[in-house]
């Protein structure tokens, strides 16, 4: 049962495949928006699949964050998320990345609850 506290965590390390550069978002070797963006939605979506019904999904449908500092190659990252609030098929989650220095991203995240098979076949039939 989805309820409001639940948390997940993810973590990835800074590399050459999420770097800014390589991402387009930037000139810069170091950990890209993107990259940071993908990890806290992964620990907010993974903190509840668990807890959905059998072919049940969730969807991001809004990102509201802030890169705070940078973070070089070599560095672990760590993605957090808490669900704060539920209000039917919507879900807010309070998001926040770290690297082995401190805090590096925070913002709110919200996903809504789907049936997968009816996703997929609405989007494959645009």
């Amino acid at each position: 049962m989805i309820k409001v506290g639940i948390t997940g965590e993810t973590k990835d390390v800074v590399n050459e495949s999420n770097i800014a550069k390589t991402l387009r978002s930037g000139e810069l070797k170091v950990y890209a928006t993107p990259a940071m963006v993908a990890l806290m939605e992964e620990a907010a979506y993974k903190s509840i699949q668990d807890e959905l019904e059998e072919g049940k999904g969730s969807v991001g449908i809004l990102m509201n964050i802030k890169h705070l500092t940078s973070t070089p190659i070599g560095m672990e990252v760590i993605a957090k998320s808490e669900l704060i609030e539920i209000d039917r098929k919507r879900m807010v989650f309070k998001i926040e990345a770290f690297d082995e220095r401190g805090k590096i991203g925070e913002g709110i995240h919200e996903r809504f609850i789907i049936d997968n098979e009816e996703f997929q076949n609405k989007t494959d039939n645009k």
